[in-house]
């Protein structure tokens, strides 16, 4: 088997003073200097003498006196058959004798003036979307029975390797076709959504579709209803392109969206998106009447209704409503996800569009990225195709059946119903845990993960001033010895919150 090393690239000695003379001399500083810099660090193999001389354009006799050099002072180090590296003894401690190596600089949290405006706004959207840690209740984790059998991997070998998930070259910007002709087929039958292959797009999941929406939906001053609350990520979306006040918040009850309010508050608005086989986070769906009424509203005003299918394949209970598209595939931009039910970092989902918007979700992709990886869509349109997708959907959906019976069991054990009680609803990954007055979630989450717990807080997901406390739990790819462990730990911050909301009361109390 060919041994590979990774051989330092240095630029920063490519910069000789010829008319200074003594070439070695100014090569073994430069070389000291990029190890001082960290530019190449302990251990780093470095270029052959040969290979040097030949990009600095001197004479191999000149790289060699350099590195013998280095080599007495401690610097560097040769070993027969292994080449020479920066000396592994530069990064012993500081009290050990030889030269001392600073370490890399950590990165610092500083905002510096004169930046754009928008950096402070992106900056803050990645502290809010950094992904939570793979422990009880992240959601997504896929482990154990929840995860992909081993038919993936097989697919994949077979399909990555001389198959048409090969490296290739530029390929359609729309996607694979073999994987947008079994998403079509997929949705037809499991969401009753009316298309045809050509108007899938295939995305690198539910976050772009929604970016590709705002694109080409919304032009500069166009008002956009969002429900109240709502997923982060569209709101994170509108604020960050100029929309933050042409944003309407649409408040959801019971039956979802209140579509007569929307109409009071942004009679003309462009777009409509909306959650409405399982309203995120809350998890109720859209009533019949209530998706009625939106698609009626849309047509009159010539808007669009963009529909976040985003796990409507775990409902537990009854029979779940068609999809908005199926009942006007002309007024709605359907989206959907693999990332919940396989895996997410298989980064694939997919638009569906009306056909004469085709060409404009198709440009903007091209801008994004001109086009989804090519691989994986192969292996997922065979997993399809040959369906083991349907087959790990119903085992998916038997051990979160159990999970979430077992979890919504176990809260009503641990937490008074005063305390925190749970948001009904019979479909998802998730539920929401709902926190009595007062209670900060956002410093319940921070309590919660120094004790190995991940969640998220809802408050943020509401609009300034309606904002509710509680929190998100996946229930998702742990064990329920785990998940019991867990949840003692989160039932004991949370009683803490409401225990320490109570002793301020007090003190304020006259």
């Amino acid at each position: 088997m060919a041994r590979t090393a990774g051989i330092a690239e240095i630029p920063s000695i490519g910069t000789l003073d010829r008319a200074a003379g003594n070439l070695s001399r100014q090569v073994a500083q430069a070389l000291r200097e990029a190890v001082r810099n960290g530019d190449v660090l302990p251990g780093d193999a470095l270029p052959s003498t040969r290979l040097l001389a030949e990009s600095l354009q001197i004479a191999r006799g000149t790289v060699i006196e350099a590195y013998e050099q280095l080599i007495a002072e401690g610097f560097l180090e040769s070993k027969g058959g292994a080449g020479t590296r920066v000396a592994q003894a530069l990064a012993e401690p500081q009290h050990t004798r030889g030269p001392r190596v600073p370490p890399a600089p950590r990165r610092r949290n500083i905002v510096r003036p004169g930046l754009p405006e928008p950096a402070a706004a992106f900056a803050q959207i990645a502290r809010e979307f950094r992904p939570l840690p793979p422990v009880p209740f992240a959601i997504s984790v896929p482990v154990g029975l929840t995860a992909p059998a081993d038919i993936w991997r097989r697919l994949g070998n077979r399909l990555r390797a001389k198959g048409p998930g090969a490296p290739a070259g530029y390929t359609d910007p729309l996607g694979a076709l073999p994987l947008r002709e079994a998403i079509a087929g997929y949705v037809r039958k499991s969401r009753s959504v009316r298309c045809e292959p050509g108007q899938v797009i295939v995305t690198s999941g539910t976050q772009q579709g929604l970016f590709l929406a705002c694109q080409v939906l919304l032009g500069s001053h166009d008002q956009a209803w969002v429900e109240n609350p709502a997923y982060r990520g569209v709101t994170a979306i509108l604020e960050s392109t100029g929309h933050r006040d042409t944003m309407i918040r649409v408040p959801v009850d019971a039956d979802g969206l209140d579509v007569e309010a929307g109409i009071r508050m942004a009679p003309r608005a462009r777009a409509a998106f909306v959650t409405p086989s399982h309203q995120y986070p809350l998890g109720m769906p859209m009533s019949m009447a209530r998706r009625s009424a939106l698609l009626a509203w849309a047509r009159a005003s010539h808007a669009w209704v963009v529909e976040d299918d985003y796990d409507s394949e775990l409902r537990y209970q009854g029979y779940p409503f068609p999809s908005l598209q199926g009942l006007d595939p002309d007024r709605v931009i359907y989206l959907g996800t693999f990332s919940k039910i396989l895996f997410p970092s298989l980064r694939l989902g997919y638009v569906i569009v009306p056909d004469d918007l085709v060409d404009a979700f198709c440009g903007a992709r091209v801008l994004m990225d001109r086009h989804p990886p090519n691989a994986d869509q192969h292996v997922l349109a065979a997993f399809m195709a040959e369906g083991h997708l349907e087959r790990h959907i119903r085992k998916v959906r038997n051990v979160y059946f159990d999970h979430r019976e077992q979890l919504i069991e176990k809260l009503a054990t641990l937490l008074p119903g005063k305390v925190a009680w749970v948001e009904p609803g019979d479909q998802g990954m998730h539920l929401v845990l709902w926190l009595a007055k007062g209670i900060d979630d956002r410093k319940v989450v921070e309590l919660a993960a120094q004790a190995g717990v991940a969640v998220r807080a809802v408050s943020p997901m509401f609009a300034p001033g309606t904002a509710r406390p509680g929190l998100i739990l996946g229930f998702g790819g742990f064990s329920s010895a785990q998940m019991n462990a867990a949840l003692q730990r989160l039932a004991a911050v949370i009683v803490e919150a409401s225990a320490s909301v109570r002793r301020s009361l007090r003190r304020r109390a006259p």
